[in-house]
């Protein structure tokens, strides 16, 4: 699938690592560093530009390794950037951990997944089928 980008920032374009990588890394869009205090919230400019076709969505998801060594993810996991939106990508980001992070110009910040969607019509009813979980939630298929 094709799809249309602009790229405003001095980064190479997201790509996949591997071969089998789901995600895409995204880049900091920034001249200088920027430092979170702790649970402090941004949103990091990423220089691009997308054009999904219908029926698809971009999802921000954070990268496991900033999660892990820097206490740095995303509080909206993972967030939507709808077919329709045309304006700049930024990755709302927030520091868990107890210490300042800082975020360096051109580091990768989160990754970018493209996923199909269905657009669905409700259909309103009285009743819904029985099924073997029924209402049980919170947990409850792992009980014994």
């Amino acid at each position: 699938m094709n799809v249309k980008i602009i790229n405003k920032s001095l980064n190479p374009l997201p790509h996949y690592a591997t071969s089998g990588s789901a995600g895409m890394d995204l880049r900091a869009n920034i001249e200088q560093p920027i430092i979170l205090k702790s649970l402090e919230r941004k949103i990091i400019p990423t220089g691009l530009f997308i054009e999904l076709p219908s029926g698809y969505e971009a999802q921000i998801r954070p990268r496991s390794g900033l999660a892990i060594k820097k206490g740095l993810s995303i509080p909206n996991s993972p967030g939507t950037i709808d077919s329709d939106y045309r304006g700049e990508i930024g990755v709302i980001v927030i520091n868990l951990s107890p210490n300042p992070i800082t975020i360096e110009p051109s580091e990768r910040i989160a990754q970018m997944i493209i996923a199909k969607y269905e657009v669905i019509d409700w259909v309103e009813t009285l009743e819904l089928e029985e099924s073997e979980r029924s209402t049980g939630g919170y947990g409850s298929t792992g009980k014994s």
